[in-house]
């Protein structure tokens, strides 16, 4: 039972209500999005809840979800249950084009599962209750084209009567040709004059002093009556055949569209049951949309009466602050069968008031199937009722007064209400003279406990902060409010009662301080001095909250800096034994070399039988390679132990945490230059400076005995080797441009809205030539192969001016006027290659 009766406008739902419809793309989403109700049933909750949290995922992961024709067919599928009716081109084309949609989100749902399972269960088995009846697409296809307009092959007889028609209007086009060039000659007619349709029939439009010159017969004159429209009579005839040709296609195409429709009609209510779902995958991904914007999240579901919300805010608060550019303080609150009821107390304007109705919109929208503003960690039951107490509901008709209404709600909520409900009254006891209204409130409230009811409650009166100190199942709560700065917080803080803050904020507001006194001597020193305990508590609490915070943030530092300097020790270490590994390795290789050469030294000295010169030789070849062996493993030793000493030192300061070094900065390895290669000579491939010059880096790509070629970034150039100099450090490398993503973001827009017509009627020819290059670039961008240039008949002067632009355009195939019946000169038709 949801209470009273304007429950939703009271907690701000209805905002909510109209945020989602907003989002619907079809008139079946929006009638789902009215429907929406309150459910106690926590199965069907559950599946509403997963099913928008699934749409939710399909929004994030940036998967393209069918959304191109979601046409309501509804009406005219209930409009064909007549026999002899049928679905007019317009009805078929959406119908087609709808179905379609239906089979395309099916094939999505089946792309996204994986030998059974599926990412998204709940909506996968609602895809399934639609059927996309490729059947009735393929019957359609058959008889529309891609416009929706009936194929001349839907039938023989159709065919036949459209060829008719038009060899017809192709004659009388010869007939017109003839009499214009006449009027022409006569100069009764204008150079430019084209024939004109007026009421299905071609007319030439005649001057008034020359009507009496064009036999035929007047069908119409312009709105200043300057021009006459006149037909021939030597075409009145053969337009009168065309007229009774199309009477005859209108009948062809109504039989073939009846034909259509007997097919569809023994399936009308399987087709409304497919729009039916298919109206709730509009509303379902609007809920999810709404729940993007607004971070609405999916908390855990409990069957019994339970409220653990995390970071719950308001959701028509958050957009309205949004706009403001300022930000929603969030709320953190628990009730469980210890504590039902949380009776929260503060300053005016405090936020009390906004606590209570996020409650119940957020626990509301939750049983609506609308994912709740809060945290993903939030526990959420289910209630069988809600019921408010809040504002103003005086009666003149019902003859209640404020307080009267006040005691009508409590009622009910005590008649009404049991362990499964949930109240939320504002401004308890308020209404009527203090004292007894504040008895008559803690007696309710009393009540109200012993039912187990749930609520949240906001009060200012003394005696229901003292009850709900001593009765169990009942906490304070308090709006918290900065003393210095004299402004609310909008901060919930549960486990003792608030302040109403009533001296101070008399005080800010300028009241007299004699006034301020007074009232401070009447109320008496005790209420005076618990206000300033209550302040007290407020202060001391805040405080050591932020310094717990402190700490906490402090110990979660500390333990991000141990992982991190763990990782990099362990990471030290393996590069150690690898350094280890690679020298033992080498050093093999240097024994391995050594025997070869000296079983090389003793075979050649006893090939050459003890021969001097020749044994001279290979003694000093051997004394050579353990020179060249002695300068390398002076190299390699002294860059072992370079390395060596650096990860020591590394390894030391870290056991010290005597710095804290970006965990993400790489381990800098030296490089060691040989001591022969600062005087080898320059090489392809080599990084060079210019001697005295930039510091730019360049690569040598060739060399010879003066000159070498050297490159510099993209630029080339030959230089004398003289000028040039060896450099450790590396080329820059530059990343090639790219387009970035507002401009692709504004070029697909471009298409998008991009018409293969375009309007320089009135324009100047300079205008018009501007208008129609920027038009031709895009149609060509965008791989369009006709193209419409509107510029009217007028003196010819544009349209010339056009063509001549046209003869100069490379991408421009050919161009010929319009048929005559869709504009003849004044329009070119504009072939691409």
């Amino acid at each position: 039972m949801i209470y009273p009766s304007n429950f939703e406008s009271k907690i701000g739902f209805t905002t909510i209500r109209k945020e989602i419809n907003s989002r619907c793309i079809s008139a079946m989403g929006r009638d789902c999005c009215e429907k929406m109700r309150f459910s106690p049933n926590i199965q069907e909750v559950t599946l509403w809840l997963n099913q928008t949290n699934e749409f939710l995922g399909i929004l994030q992961s940036k998967r393209e979800f069918p959304l191109n024709f979601f046409f309501d067919m509804r009406p005219a599928l209930r409009a064909i249950a007549v026999p002899g009716s049928h679905l007019s081109e317009e009805s078929l084309f959406n119908l087609q084009r709808s179905l379609s949609t239906v089979g395309e989100i099916e094939r999505f749902f089946e792309r996204t599962s994986n030998e059974g399972t599926h990412l998204y269960p709940n909506l996968s088995r609602l895809a399934k209750a639609m059927q996309s009846f490729p059947e009735i697409v393929a019957e359609i296809s058959r008889v529309l084209d891609k416009n929706g307009i009936v194929k001349d092959s839907a039938s023989p007889l159709l065919q036949e009567l459209r060829r008719a028609i038009a060899n017809a209007t192709a004659s009388i086009n010869g007939l017109l040709r003839k009499v214009i060039n006449a009027g022409r000659e006569a100069g009764y007619l204008d150079k430019d004059t084209t024939p004109s349709m007026r009421d299905g029939r071609l007319v030439i439009p005649v001057s008034p002093m020359h009507k009496r010159k064009l036999r035929g017969i007047v069908h119409d004159e312009s709105a200043t009556g300057r021009t006459i429209f006149i037909e021939p009579e030597e075409v009145v005839e053969a337009n009168n055949r065309i007229r009774e040709a199309e009477g005859e296609v209108k009948r062809e195409i109504i039989r073939i569209l009846t034909e259509v429709t007997d097919m569809i009609r023994p399936h009308a209510d399987e087709l409304i049951a497919t729009y039916r779902v298919l109206g709730m995958i509009d509303f379902i991904r609007a809920k999810a949309v709404f729940a993007q914007d607004v971070d609405g999240q999916l908390p855990h579901i409990e069957k019994n009466p339970h409220i653990e919300l995390y970071h719950a805010v308001h959701p028509a608060l958050l957009l309205s602050l949004r706009e403001q550019g300022k930000e929603v303080v969030p709320l953190n609150i628990e009730l469980n069968h210890e504590r039902r009821i949380l009776l929260i107390s503060g300053p005016n304007a405090g936020g009390k008031s906004v606590c209570l109705k996020t409650v119940g919109v957020v626990q509301y929208m939750m049983q609506c199937g609308v994912l709740p503003t809060v945290y993903y960690n939030s526990h959420m039951g289910m209630f069988n009722s809600i019921f408010i107490d809040i504002g103003d509901q005086q009666s003149i008709e019902d003859d209640l007064s404020t307080y009267s209404s006040h005691l009508q709600n409590m009622k009910t909520f005590l008649t009404r209400g049991d362990k499964h409900s949930l109240v939320l009254i504002d401004e308890f006891g308020s209404g009527t003279e203090p004292q007894i209204g504040g008895a008559i409130a803690q007696a309710i409230l009393e009540q109200l406990n012993k039912s187990r009811i749930m609520g949240v409650i906001t009060t200012h009166y003394q005696n229901l902060k003292h009850f709900a100190d001593e009765a169990p199942g009942i906490v304070n709560g308090a709006m918290l409010y900065d003393r210095q700065q004299m402004k609310p917080l909008f901060q919930l803080s549960i486990g003792y009662p608030g302040s109403s803050f009533a001296i101070e904020i008399a005080r800010k507001t300028g009241i007299p301080h004699e006034v301020i006194d007074k009232a401070s001597e009447i109320v008496g020193s005790d209420y005076i001095n618990m206000d300033k305990y209550l302040l007290d508590i407020v202060r001391d609490r805040k405080y050591w909250e932020s310094k717990r915070y402190d700490i906490h943030k402090k110990e979660k530092k500390l333990n991000a800096i141990a992982e991190q300097y763990n990782e990099r020790l362990e990471k030290l270490n393996n590069e150690y034994k690898a350094i280890l590994k690679e020298a033992r390795n080498e050093a093999l290789d240097i024994i391995a070399k050594s025997n070869s050469q000296v079983e090389q030294t003793i075979r050649g000295i006893k090939e050459a039988e003890a021969e001097k010169e020749k044994t001279r030789l290979l003694r000093q070849q051997l004394e050579e390679f353990k020179q060249r062996l002695a300068q390398d493993d002076e190299n390699r030793g002294s860059e072992i132990g370079d390395r060596e000493s650096e990860i020591g030192n590394r390894r030391s300061g870290i056991r010290n945490l005597s710095t804290l070094p970006s965990p993400l900065s790489p381990v800098k390895k030296k490089h060691i230059i040989k001591k022969d290669d600062k005087d080898r000579p320059l090489l392809p491939g080599d990084n060079v400076l210019l001697k005295g010059g930039a510091s730019t880096v360049g690569t040598i790509i060739s060399i010879d005995e003066k000159y070498a070629v050297v490159a510099f970034g993209s630029l080339k150039t030959r230089v004398e080797t003289e000028r040039l100099e060896r450099t450790m450090r590396k080329t820059e490398v530059r990343e090639k441009p790219s387009i970035t993503k507002s401009t692709a973001d504004d070029i697909r827009a471009r298409q998008l809205n991009f018409k293969s017509e375009i309007d320089v009627r009135g324009m100047r020819a300079d205008e018009a030539i501007q208008a129609v290059t920027y038009f031709l670039d895009d149609a060509i961008q965008f791989s369009y192969k006709t193209l419409r240039i509107l510029h009217g008949t007028g003196t010819g002067a544009l349209r010339e001016a056009i063509r001549q632009y046209l003869n100069t355009v490379p991408d421009v195939r050919n161009y010929h006027d319009e048929h005559v019946q869709l504009g003849g000169a004044g329009i070119t038709v504009v072939n691409l290659e």
